[in-house]
């Protein structure tokens, strides 16, 4: 059924958009779909439906009444300058083409689907040398996130079952107001009907597809900042500015905080929140000892002193063998007819701008199998303009690996974004921005355009993009705090040197680095040499893969910890041999935690292989029972070193129930950090 939806409303596109314009009765006449409808009504209902896609794919569909004639309807797709698409420079091409690569379209819906094909209909070349060096990002890729998405901008509301840390799933009936990422993660900030109030909903934790329900009814707040929406949830009356002792080059997002040079041993927060301290401190409890506030001193040494207590002997396993294994939600996703028409559009249009196109590389620009491409281009071949008869059909040919397509003139044309595609691409830009380097200002352009085509404020021909501030800028605003300066100062100067690296031809001394990295799993800091290859960021956190020639092979290095570029020639080292627990490497095997309702983020951060639910856990209508919502989560030979910051930063809400080994290390690290924390 879908494949004939695609069909019929490609011959739609390619009889009105074959001539000036056409009346509804001979489009009617000449469309095989309308004219074997079962009746009038039926006709009528399918070509509303059609209209509505073609309008949705991004095409100008326009409807005329006959000047002599009321009840004569003209169509035509208007081709004027009025209806141009997004006007991009190479570069802003590039970049959002690196972008839209951001998303997982396997699982994110129809509009990340749409995205890279429409894209792709812009007739432009990528320049492979800026999309080599383009920070590859990737977004959290979530099939549910498109309804939402729709929802926010249609005003509608939606249904969804949803998971919350402190109960079972339940029905929500939600307005979202927006729909943003933080921290690498998808969020959704609206009016729940059934409480009558303002919620936070994190997008993983949704278990079925969104529904559609009625138009929304609560006023939507101005000017939405999630960032503060989800600061305000650790907000506190018992506010503060924490000074902290800290060893030098670690615990750099406490730095960055503090806006404190790297080597400085003492650290003075701005004011905050008395959890959100806490929690930063517990975090980085292995570099880091609270000074003052006295009183919050003392609660991170009980807090710690809890987690060594809770990790001392023998795990109780008797629970997590009664737990019931959770069902993974499944949370089908169907290819729309939109996004197979988008992806045909625009192959046509593509192959067409160029002459000719090689098949694979088609086939990947697409990001769909060469199978698949080749059944795309013989739904092609069956239609046309059929005004003029079945004789006018598109010419498609893909032998020898070489894609023609001829006769689709109405094809070759540029897929305008909607506003939901355009939110997708803005995100897509937001896990690239962190490590964009040199290419920022790009970035920042692009940004500017999409921005503008969804207001529908496109900008004057050869008028600049709207000015975004920059990295320098902000740097320049702070120059009154030299700390700050220096602060922004390194990340853009190692964000340079790697990007010069990248650039330099492969094998000379330019395209080499010694750097400083300071590694989370270990006291001091190591000098390396390195060979950058690309740079790589999963929404939270960038990262640069390189080969090492320290460790002998490619590595991943966190480009936050990446302190300092050293001179060429400097020695390489590894930090001294100290009494350090050893946390470094990937703990083998299985990982099971016993995590309460505010440990429930371990397992999602970790990609829990398996979730139980406790016996003691949420009752069947969502309330707590006796273990206050209990879940047992399986991990996968997990990184050591994050984990151990992981629980000592839940402040007693998860508990390490194998292997032994590891808990023993909580033990270890819990009372070190515990023993700094007592009175002197």
């Amino acid at each position: 059924m879908a494949s004939k939806n695609v069909e019929r409303l490609l011959n739609v596109i390619m009889t009105i958009g074959s001539r000036r314009r056409m009346d509804r009765a001979k489009l009617f006449s000449v469309i095989p779909d309308y004219a074997e409808a079962t009746s009038e009504q039926a006709a009528e209902r399918m070509f509303e439906r059609d209209k509505a896609a073609i309008l949705e794919l991004g095409l100008p569909l326009v409807a005329e009444r006959d000047v002599l004639d009321e009840n004569t309807v003209h169509y035509r797709i208007d081709a004027s300058p009025s209806t141009a698409v997004l006007d991009l420079t190479t570069e802003e091409y590039t970049v959002l083409l690196a972008a839209s690569r951001a998303w997982d379209d396997a699982t994110a819906g129809g509009a990340a689907r749409r995205v890279r094909a429409k894209l792709l209909s812009l007739g432009h070349d990528a320049d492979p040398d800026l999309l080599r060096r383009t920070p590859r990002g990737a977004v959290e890729s979530l099939p549910v996130l498109s309804p939402l998405l729709d929802a926010v901008v249609t005003g509608r509301s939606v249904r969804f079952t949803y998971r919350g840390t402190h109960g079972a799933p339940a029905q929500r009936h939600v307005e979202p107001w927006v729909v943003g990422v933080h921290d690498g993660h998808w969020y959704v900030y609206g009016h729940d009907r059934d409480r009558d109030a303002p919620r936070v909903f994190r997008a993983s934790r949704i278990e079925s597809f969104p529904a559609e329900g009625p138009a929304a009814k609560a006023p939507r707040p101005d000017d939405i900042d999630l960032a503060d929406v989800l600061d305000r949830m650790l907000d506190s009356d018992d506010r503060a500015s924490a000074l902290l002792q800290a060893a030098p080059y670690k615990a750099l997002a406490l730095r960055d905080r503090a806006v404190a040079p790297l080597e400085a041993e003492q650290l003075r927060l701005p004011e905050l929140p008395r959890p959100a301290t806490r929690r930063l401190v517990l975090a980085d409890v292995r570099w880091v000892e609270l000074l003052e506030p006295a009183a919050w001193r003392a609660e991170i040494a009980e807090v710690l002193e809890a987690v060594a207590a809770r990790h001392e002997g023998p795990a109780e396993l008797d629970a997590l063998e009664a737990a019931a294994p959770r069902p993974a939600p499944r949370i089908r996703v169907s290819p729309q007819s939109g996004d197979h028409l988008s992806r045909l559009i625009s192959a046509a249009s593509f192959v067409m701008s160029r002459g000719e196109a090689d098949l694979a590389e088609l086939a990947e620009a697409l990001g769909v199998s060469e199978k698949q491409l080749v059944d795309d281009l013989q739904v092609l071949f069956v239609c046309g303009d059929m005004g003029a008869g079945w004789e006018d059909l598109i010419e498609a040919e893909w032998e020898h690996g070489t894609v023609r397509v001829r006769n689709a003139e109405p094809l070759r044309r540029a897929l305008s974004l909607s506003a939901v595609e355009i939110t997708a691409l803005l995100a897509g830009l937001a896990a690239l921005e962190p490590a964009a380097g040199e290419a920022e200002q790009v970035v920042d352009s692009a940004r500017a355009k999409l921005l503008a085509a969804m207001s529908g404020e496109a900008p004057a021909e050869g008028a600049p993009a709207p000015p975004v501030p920059r990295r320098e800028e902000i740097a320049e605003a702070l120059s009154a705090d030299e700390r700050a300066a220096r602060t922004a100062d390194r990340a853009e100067t190692v964000l340079a040197a790697v990007g010069a690296a990248l650039r330099a031809e492969q094998g000379t001394d330019e395209a080499t680095l010694t750097i400083r990295y300071s590694s989370t799993d270990r006291s001091g800091t190591s000098v390396r040499r390195i060979r950058p290859e690309r740079i790589e960021s999963d929404g939270a956190r960038s990262y640069l893969v390189a080969d090492c020639e320290l460790a002998g092979g490619r590595r991943r290095f966190r480009l936050d910890r990446i302190v300092e570029i050293l001179p060429e020639g400097t020695p390489m080292s590894r930090p001294a041999p100290g009494v350090d627990a050893d946390l470094s490497g990937r703990v083998e095997g299985a990982v099971w935690l016993r995590l309460e309702p505010a440990g429930h983020w371990i397992a999602e951060s970790f990609a829990a292989a398996e979730l139980r639910d406790g016996r003691d856990g949420p009752g069947e209508d969502g309330t707590d029972g006796a273990g206050g919502g209990a879940t047992y989560a399986r991990l996968e030979g997990p990184v050591r070193a994050p984990l151990v910051d992981a629980v000592l930063e839940s402040a007693g809400a998860a508990e390490v129930l194998s292997p032994a080994a590891l808990r023993d290390t909580i033990v270890t690290e819990a009372r070190a950090g515990a023993a700094r924390h007592t009175p002197r």
